[in-house]
């Protein structure tokens, strides 16, 4: 079924991006239960599922998660990189009868299993804090790294074609036309639902854990929101590249990592998402390397790619027989 948001001539001015680390763990527990996701997370599902296997709110989560997902988890951001406990205090102060609604809507029957929905949201909300801490923490850097990779490719084809061009480029499914944003579902027959933004606006939300597919809030209470595939996912859980413990000792552990990767050329955000550090910090190490002579870089347009130089390749080949 296809869906299809209105957005004023206004609305479109207020279209924005955001990452949202309250999404990412509903949706990765989602995957860690079997239901969406994509072969690419299978080595974080290994170990996720291992963990969620103890959690006490487990049925719960199984109810809430396996079919439909009801709205209230996902609480737009107000900013574009909010902190986890700011979302999660947004979601503890949602009204108990949109909550109600929502699981109603979403769920049918399987909502009478439910607990009220103000000890609904309690719970939920103390078992999505359990699980970000033990399931999405300890890789938040990576995966911001390449969310925040995915929003500085976006902010780019704004830049240069406009909002039209943004949405050409944000997923096959996703159709821009004349003021209305039309995306396209699995099953191509069918009604179409339409959603109205209300004066509030648009917010476009890269996702990791929501690869390969398209969300789209089908009930907002504020801005109407998308969740689209993060690009660089495929990246996202390969191991760097090892490096010699005499290269990182003189140069560092990033640096020396960097000095590695760069045999083909790359981009400062694709180098951001394999390492699992953020741009800013990948451009200062790239400054250092390239004022060592170890790095070259070319701009095309918008568009930086760096390659290790011949001094570099041979620092990383180590000493000759």
């Amino acid at each position: 079924m296809a869906v299809e948001i209105r957005l004023s001539a206004a609305e479109v001015a207020r279209v924005r991006l955001a990452v949202s680390p309250l999404a990412e763990t509903v949706l990765g527990v989602r995957v860690a239960l079997g239901v969406g996701g994509h072969e690419v997370h299978r080595p974080w599902v290994r170990e996720a599922r291992q963990v969620l296997g103890g959690e006490s709110e487990l049925p719960l989560l199984r109810t809430l998660l396996e079919g439909c997902l009801p709205s209230f988890l996902f609480p737009v951001p107000e900013e574009r990189l909010p902190a986890f406990r700011a979302e999660l205090a947004g979601l503890r102060a949602t009204d108990p009868a949109y909550v109600a609604a929502e699981c109603a809507a979403a769920l049918g029957a399987r909502a009478e299993r439910l607990p009220g929905p103000a000890v609904l949201v309690e719970r939920v909300a103390d078992a999505l804090t359990r699980c970000h801490a033990q399931l999405v923490a300890p890789h938040w850097g990576r995966m911001r790294a390449v969310l925040e990779a995915d929003l500085g490719r976006r902010a780019v084809a704004l830049a240069d074609g406009g909002v039209e061009g943004l949405f050409a480029q944000l997923h096959g499914d996703v159709v821009w036309r004349e003021g209305e944003l039309v995306v396209h579902g699995r099953r191509r027959s069918g009604a179409a639902w339409t959603v109205e933004a209300g004066g509030h606006g648009l917010v476009l939300m890269p996702s990791v854990f929501g690869w390969p597919d398209v969300i789209v809030d089908h009930s907002p209470r504020t801005a109407a929101s998308i969740r689209y595939p993060a690009s660089g996912v495929g990246l996202l859980w390969e191991q760097p590249r090892p490096t010699s413990a005499g290269l990182t000792a003189v140069l560092g552990r990033t640096r020396a990592a960097l000095l590695a990767e760069l045999g083909e050329p790359l981009s400062t955000p694709d180098l951001a998402a394999r390492l699992g550090v953020t741009a800013s910090a990948v451009s200062q190490h790239l400054g250092a390397l390239r004022g060592a002579g170890l790095v070259a870089t070319r701009r095309t347009g918008r568009t930086a790619v760096h390659l290790r130089t011949r001094t570099g390749t041979a620092l990383t080949a180590g000493p000759s027989d």
